[in-house]
């Protein structure tokens, strides 16, 4: 729980008058940096051997995921430091409120436990469909009740990689060092939330040329399509995370959503409902849950799984329209938004 007062400190700060009037950094400058984040994030891959794919050696292997893991949690202090340093520096509340206001715009303070949960609900809302298919016609059910298989999938590297390792260091940097700059040059938050995520997604672009290495006999174009999907779809998370960031302000929050959506991988949208089917699943943190679990089958079910299946996907996707301000509303949120009207 945060100390009392902060929130109202917090309140009070974004009233608007200690808001400077020129900003310290234009969005320009803002923008490059983001862009030398994303470099000092992916670059130290391919310095060493041992995080640098080959035909002999995959990204999935462990000693690759041990070093990447290593190499990523510097690149993401080094960032982090970084933009608490710029923001800090041009603050003008003074060294004793300076700290708090820059670990709340970095999401780190407080840590928004109840804004957490909430855009968690919104998102599960979101994957009613899929959550539907893999606990129903799939059978999960009882394993999510139990919690069963969750500590052998994280114990294992991808899993870890995929659940843990990959949301923490990817929001660290694309969330919490990369939106505050963009604050502090003052963009608007309709350029914040579709540009960062054209930055995100382009980071994975590198798995194109990693995929080639270690599947050199997969004709050319499903590599290109394959890595197409993945810009498709880490961009479009990239924005719902930006969205619920600046939202509600929790870091927290958005690594819960990024390792919730990891586990979900790519909702169906075409097809019918099996008992146990594997979709090529695009990534924003690493490899999806067809790497870490083993369909039980491949039988057909009945034509009315399929039909529930798709009739939840839109009353999710209605219902995650419905909701989506009202659980992402908090006191924490790092600006404001104008939400849309309603008939």
């Amino acid at each position: 729980m945060a100390p009392a007062g902060v929130y109202d400190r917090l309140k009070a700060y974004y009233a608007g008058e200690k808001e400077p009037e020129v900003p310290a950094i234009n969005t320009s400058l803002a923008v490059t940096l983001l862009v030398v984040y994303t470099l000092v994030y992916v670059l130290p891959f391919y310095v060493s051997s041992t995080t640098r794919p080959s035909p002999t050696l995959s990204r999935d292997a462990p000693s690759v995921i041990r070093g990447r893991i290593q190499a990523v949690t510097v690149s993401c202090i080094i960032c982090s430091v970084t933009t608490f340093v710029v923001l800090a520096s041009v603050g003008e509340d003074g060294p004793i409120a300076a700290p708090i206001k820059v670990l709340h715009k970095l999401g780190y303070f407080p840590i928004g436990i109840y804004e957490s949960a909430k855009v968690l609900l919104l998102t599960a809302i979101l994957f009613l469909g899929p959550l539907f298919e893999a606990g129903c016609a799939e059978g999960k059910w009882r394993d999510w009740i139990q919690v069963r298989g969750l500590n052998a999938t994280i114990r294992g590297w991808i899993g870890y990689r995929n659940f843990i390792a990959g949301p923490i260091t990817e929001e660290v940097l694309f969330r919490s060092a990369s939106v505050p700059l963009l604050l502090l040059a003052q963009t608007g938050n309709t350029t914040i939330i579709f540009l960062t995520p054209i930055i995100f997604g382009l980071a994975h672009v590198h798995h194109f040329y990693e995929f080639r290495i270690t599947h050199p006999h997969t004709p050319l174009i499903g590599a290109i399509l394959r890595t197409l999907l993945q810009l498709t779809y880490t961009t479009l998370f990239g924005g719902y995370a930006t969205f619920l960031y600046l939202r509600t302000g929790s870091l927290l929050g958005v690594i819960l959503v990024h390792s919730f959506c990891n586990m979900m991988g790519f909702p169906r949208f075409w097809g019918r409902v099996t008992a146990g089917d594997d979709l090529p699943e695009p990534e924003f943190g690493g490899s999806k849950r067809s790497e870490d679990r083993n369909p039980t089958s491949n039988g057909k079910l009945g034509i009315l799984w399929s039909f529930a299946y798709y009739i939840l996907l839109v009353v999710g996707a209605l219902s995650w329209w419905h909701y989506l301000w009202s659980l992402t509303s908090s006191e924490l949120a790092l600006t404001s938004f104008n939400a849309p009207s309603k008939a």
